[in-house]
């Protein structure tokens, strides 16, 4: 996904390699706030037919992922002070329980997993993708989620996840400048969660994520508008590193 969409080679997986692909690129905010995705542009990008764009499209909004138009046309919903205190609330709620059941089911050999995703967070360079590094934060965070066992509380999440991607855009354009210059530290957000881990203390664990949300969401207050201006997509450059 580094330089974009990738093509569907398999008629059979088309629709959903379409909408997994977009997901990801949602969640991981690579849409701008209040972007219109047409179904001629995703189409092309693709090297699909129409049918299997409409319906990504179709699912993601069923998701709240996006908003479409009567014309088919979709757009990424704008972000405002408000949605994002809403968002948080719930991020909170269920990935608090999530971290609650799950870390105490965490083996060392998962421990070791959040460790080296730490490290490579630290490793990305000012000539990285910035995607690479919110990728990095959604395995970490997500491999504490899926050892809750609950089925119900993951896809809770990556709902939550997939409605905060125009976040994660303000984040990321935020951030990518401090990146690019060589002078952005990693939060130390993940390595108190690990450290807390390793002591067996999983209330601390909580606390410490919980943390993590909050700190984010005090950054994106400050930069967070209350409106977006609708901003027209331009495939050409998608995913690639401004």
């Amino acid at each position: 996904m580094a330089a974009g969409f990738e093509p569907i080679a398999e008629r059979t997986t088309v629709q959903d390699s379409v909408y997994q692909q977009l997901r990801h690129a949602l969640m991981v905010g690579r849409f701008d706030p209040a972007q219109v995705l047409t179904i001629a542009s995703l189409s092309k990008a693709f090297g699909t037919s129409n049918m299997p764009v409409r319906e990504a499209l179709r699912r993601l909004a069923a998701e709240n992922a996006l908003e479409i138009a009567q014309n088919g046309s979709a757009r990424v919903p704008i972000v405002t002070r408000a949605r994002l205190d809403d968002l948080c609330r719930a991020r909170i709620a269920v990935e608090g329980l999530a971290t609650e059941l799950g870390a105490p089911r965490l083996s060392t050999l998962d421990i070791q997993t959040l460790e080296q995703i730490m490290t490579d967070q630290k490793n990305i360079g000012r000539d990285d993708s910035i995607y690479e590094l919110i990728a990095k934060n959604q395995a970490f965070h997500f491999t504490i989620y899926r050892a809750s066992g609950s089925e119900v509380l993951f896809q809770l999440i990556e709902t939550l996840w997939l409605r905060y991607g125009p976040y994660m855009r303000l984040l990321s354009t935020h951030v990518e400048p401090s990146m690019r210059a060589g002078t952005m530290e990693p939060s130390g957000r993940h390595q108190a969660i690990i450290d807390a881990l390793k002591d067996r203390d999983f209330t601390r664990v909580r606390d410490e994520l919980v943390a993590d949300i909050e700190a984010t969401k005090q950054t994106l207050s400050v930069i967070c508008p209350t409106d977006a201006g609708i901003k027209a997509v331009d495939f050409s450059s998608f995913g690639k590193a401004s």
